[in-house]
């Protein structure tokens, strides 16, 4: 188990101090250090500086909630292809550990912005956001056009995000997953509600951001990212 400098000094006072003092100085110090190494060690202090999600090194994280992403981080998606229905610091993030992205962008003063930062395993493009029916309909021509029928992970977090439900049903693997973020703000449980897949909600903070939200994975009961081979990490080490 990992142990910060707070613990080691507490650990020492322990020995030469009794328990009226040390207790409360105890608690003291973990209601303020607390959320200090959270902050440090998770970047949140850095992406609120930056107005962007990064981890504490400057290294691009997805928008998602804090606990997703300590989820999501620890499977392998090595020969993985994911589809991304919006993009951005997620983009990157996934280009470092999948085999291939593949990323439609609705807004073009950003797509503009982030088309020349993407690696050469990204397929960055723009739909069109005038309309639902148009965006749809650039969606799919899109998809259609690739030489992938399925992805192993599809992330749903731009575009009209409801009206990608059905898109992502129909190009989704058999043991894939579908992520929904800020899932609390759009009707997604409608819309998978005849699916047949499961879901689990990850509720936190997100990178930089000062209300709590919700990640929402989808998937079925064969899901690669939910295979008990995977060892439960202890979180506190890559700190």
């Amino acid at each position: 188990m990992a142990q910060t400098a707070f613990h080691k000094i507490f650990s020492q006072l322990k020995k030469i101090l009794p328990g009226w003092i040390i207790n409360p100085l105890r608690n003291l110090g973990t209601a303020f250090f607390g959320p200090i190494l959270f902050a440090r060690r998770s970047g949140y202090n850095r992406s609120a500086l930056m107005r962007k999600a990064v981890q504490k090194d400057g290294q691009p994280l997805p928008w998602y909630t804090y606990p997703a992403i300590d989820f999501l981080k620890f499977r392998n998606y090595d020969d993985k292809r994911v589809l991304e229905f919006g993009g951005g610091q997620s983009t990157l993030w996934w280009a470092n550990k999948a085999k291939t992205v593949v990323t439609l962008e609705g807004d073009q003063d950003w797509f503009t912005t982030i088309e020349g930062k993407m690696p050469s395993n990204v397929d960055l493009r723009y739909v069109s956001m005038e309309t639902k029916d148009i965006n749809v309909a650039q969606v799919r021509d899109v998809l259609e056009s690739l030489p992938y029928s399925s992805y192993d992970v599809i992330v749903i977090d731009g575009l009209y995000r409801v009206y990608m439900i059905n898109i992502a049903l129909q190009y989704l693997t058999e043991d894939g997953i579908i992520v929904c973020d800020n899932a609390e703000s759009y009707d997604f449980n409608q819309g998978f509600i005849d699916s047949g897949l499961n879901r689990v909600d990850f509720f936190g903070n997100c990178p930089g951001v000062i209300l709590p939200h919700s990640t929402s994975i989808y998937f079925s009961p064969s899901s690669f990212v939910f295979d008990t081979k995977y060892p439960i990490p202890d979180i506190a080490q890559e700190s």
